[in-house]
Formats: C-alpha cells, structure tokens, sequence
C-alpha cells in the first residue's frame, strides 16, 4: 500500500512539472510574439500580449518595461508611467527604466515641485534614505554578531587592558545594532504606508471633500504621480510631493500595487 502511494505521489509531481515546464514555454513564446510585433511598430498588439502574460500572474521589470515603452509609443502617458514604475518596483537601479520615466514624466501637464525638507528631517532623511530597510536589517545582523564575538572575546580576555577594549567595543556595536534596527523598522513603517498611484484621467478634479458637492481645491492630469492615504466609500484621499491634500474618485487613478 506505502509503494502504490509512493508512485501515485511521484507521478502526480512529474505531472505538475511537466506543466510548469509547459506553462514556462508558452509563457516564453508569448513574450518573444510580443516582442516581435513591439519590433514591427505593432504596438498595440504588442500591449494585448504582453498584458495576457501578466494576466496569467507573471510579473518581471523586462515585462512591465516593455509594455510601458509600448504605451510610450502610442502616446499613452498614463499607462506608460503606470508600468515603468512597477518595472522600477522590481528593478530600483535600472537605469533604462528611470532614464525612460523621466521622459514619460517630462510628457505630462502637471509640474510638481517635492516638498523641501528642512532641519531636522533633511538630515534624517540623509541618514536613512543611503540604504533599503532591508539593508539596514542586514547592517544590523553584522553589528550584532560582531557584538557578540567582542564580548566573548570580552569575557575570556586575561588582561584588563584587553577587557575594557573589548568591552568598548562590544557596547558601540551592541548600540549599532539597536539604531540599524531602529532605522529598518521606521524606514519598513513608511514604506508600508506608501500607496503610491497615477492619474489615469485626463483631467480630474479634486475636492475638498469626499463628495462631488464640496469645493474643488485644484485639477491634476493624466500621468501625475499621488499617494493615497486614506479610502472612503469609491474615493480616495490623496497628496502630491509638495504637500497638498484631497479627494479623488477612484476611477481616475490607478494604484500601484505589489506583486
């Protein structure tokens, strides 16, 4: 019985990896046919393909960036945006992707200017924005494990010459740790409460409050990056980069979610 099980085990998982294998390859023809018809200047054919592939639960920088320079082409800012920030999502230091943004982002109505920091938050930010969280987090795995060594090394010293250094040593690492810890989980925390979205209208018109009846406090347009902070019913409460506030339909932007 605990053999026939066995072969009923191994053939349902050489079953489901021929299928992946399958799966794989039309995934691969899919997007050598989108490529294909990209090169030809059939852009919009090219954008029904790859769009299928992402459809299907694939995500890739290469993917999303060559949609996005397809929706470049037909002069589609919003989308076009849209797709090279998700491609940055999975890429950060692409320098194809940020140097094709920026014209995407050249290309739309609305200028922008990024609120100044100042003080106190400008060095802040200096400190925190040289590395990811995840960086941080590793940065303080390595001051603690050097902590740990420097008290070992502490506590078996003969001398107490040596023991005051490697205590020193121990307690400036030990501190380390705790600030590179600190410094990963509030740079996680804003993370976290990025929503960052696009305007997908061409024009749209921001209010107050979240009903069409409130004043309308100023207009964004297509292509205009957002955050979302807050979600009321079908609106969402958004700011830009230099600080201002309002609600928005959320037919009129899109958000740019993880994978």
């Amino acid at each position: 019985m605990m053999k026939s099980s066995n072969l009923h085990s191994r053939f349902l998982f050489v079953i489901v990896m021929i299928c992946s294998f399958i799966g794989f390859a039309q995934q691969q023809d899919q997007f050598k046919q989108a490529n294909d018809l990209y090169t030809a200047k059939q852009y919009q054919e090219a954008i029904e393909k790859y769009l299928e592939i992402t459809e299907s639960g694939q995500h890739s920088a290469a993917l999303y960036y060559n949609l996005a320079n397809s929706y470049y082409k037909l002069n589609q800012i919003a989308p076009s945006i849209y797709y090279y920030e998700k491609a940055l999502l999975l890429a950060p230091n692409d320098a194809d992707i940020q140097n094709n943004l920026q014209y995407a982002q050249n290309m739309t109505v609305d200028a922008i200017d990024v609120m100044p920091k100042t003080g106190f938050d400008k060095l802040t930010s200096n400190i925190v924005e040289k590395l990811t969280f995840s960086s941080w987090g590793v940065l303080a795995i390595v001051c603690m494990l050097v902590f740990v060594i420097a008290f070992l090394l502490y506590y078996f010293a003969d001398y107490h010459t040596k023991k005051r250094v490697y205590f020193t040593i121990s307690m400036l690492f030990l501190l380390a740790a705790v600030a590179c810890y600190g410094v990963a989980y509030y740079q996680y925390g804003a993370e976290v409460k990025k929503r960052p979205a696009i305007i997908f209208s061409q024009e749209a018109a921001v209010m107050s409050e979240p009903n069409m009846g409130s004043t309308e406090v100023f207009l964004l347009h297509e292509g205009t990056k957002v955050n979302v902070l807050d979600t009321l019913g079908s609106w969402r409460k958004i700011k830009l980069a230099d600080g201002k506030i309002g609600w928005l339909p959320d037919s009129d932007l899109k958000e740019i979610k993880d994978f």
